[in-house]
């Protein structure tokens, strides 16, 4: 069987990385250390090597994730890609990966993987993750599954996974759903896929989402400011299955009749958030007032998926059916 083409982009982050021995803080290298490896993927696959940028995972902004996939489809035209692998920073990896699910609809894998330890400390993961990734986007089965994370031998799907531990190698997890695979040494294995898949189309950002978090005694000046620095949209983690405070409620309601859209999830880490509680303050007396729920994903993603609805290139996006 022929040996499949993966273009394989870098971003940086810790997987290309390495921990100074006199600070024992770890910083960027001029030299990506993965660019070494590529006769050891050459076992697995073709590779087509591209450094789009060499950002630690912070640094990572929407118009960085628009270069992502800018540069998918560039070489797209140019070549007969199999699948696609991206080395990203971990810190928001989960953010890109989404992005890139809702941004782009080929068939063939989309598979980001990084590293919790840097390349030259005890126990460093990027190759062994680097490599698993590549084996999964050759893998048939992960065709026409969406935009997947790998690491520590496990397949995510973007829609689900978030990073849980600072430091574990094992920090990326899917609540409520687990992983949709596994990978062993000799076999790649998908055991479940997503029922659905949404798509739009975007050229540029421009808009702008803020994202709080509710507590407990919440100023509600803080959503005043909001429409002050005159963002876009706002996303907020609410309280249980999608509850605020009273005075936040107000002020909430006044920004949708200002025509602000506001997309309300819960801070819980398990669970969906649905206008159940009809008290002041409660999901359902915010859903009336026209309150978007979103289902089953968390603040993060949430804000992207606002950004990249207000941002589509034709028409406008009907929020409420989008979400």
């Amino acid at each position: 069987m022929s040996k499949k083409t993966i273009l394989l982009i870098h971003t940086g982050g810790t997987i290309s990385m390495q921990m100074s021995a006199e600070t024992g803080a770890v910083v960027q290298n001029e030299q990506n250390p993965l660019t070494a490896e590529k006769h050891m993927l050459s076992t697995y696959a073709n590779i087509i090597e591209v450094e789009a940028f060499n950002l630690p995972s912070p640094h990572i902004t929407p118009n960085e994730m628009l270069c992502l996939r800018n540069c998918i489809a560039e070489h797209v035209d140019k070549y007969a890609i199999d699948g696609v692998v991206i080395t990203h920073g971990t810190d928001t990896l989960e953010e890109t990966a989404y992005f890139l699910d809702l941004t782009t609809r080929y068939n063939f894998p989309i598979v980001l993987t990084g590293a919790m330890r840097s390349s030259n400390e005890l126990g460093a993961d990027g190759v062994y993750n680097l490599v698993e990734a590549v084996r999964v986007a050759c893998s048939q089965e992960a065709r026409e599954k969406g935009v997947l994370v790998v690491m520590n031998d496990e397949i995510h799907h973007a829609f689900n996974i978030t990073k849980t531990s600072t430091s574990s190698v094992n920090t990326f997890q899917s609540p409520q759903y687990g992983p949709i695979g596994l990978i062993t040494k000799k076999t790649v294995h998908i055991h479940h896929m997503p029922v659905k898949r949404q798509f739009v189309e975007v050229e540029k950002i421009e808009k702008r989402v803020a994202l709080l978090k509710a507590y407990a005694g919440m100023e509600a000046d803080l959503i005043d400011a909001v429409a002050t620095l005159q963002y876009d949209g706002l996303v907020l983690e609410g309280f249980g299955q999608g509850n605020v405070t009273p005075a936040v409620a107000e002020r909430l309601k006044k920004l949708v009749a200002d025509g602000m859209p506001v997309i309300l999830v819960s801070r819980c880490f398990n669970g969906i958030a649905e206008g159940v509680y009809g008290y002041e303050g409660g999901g359902k007396q915010l859903e009336d007032v026209g309150v978007i729920f979103a289902t089953g994903i968390n603040g993060q993603k949430a804000r992207l998926k606002l950004l990249i609805g207000l941002n589509q290139v034709h028409g406008s996006v009907e929020l409420k059916e989008f979400f």
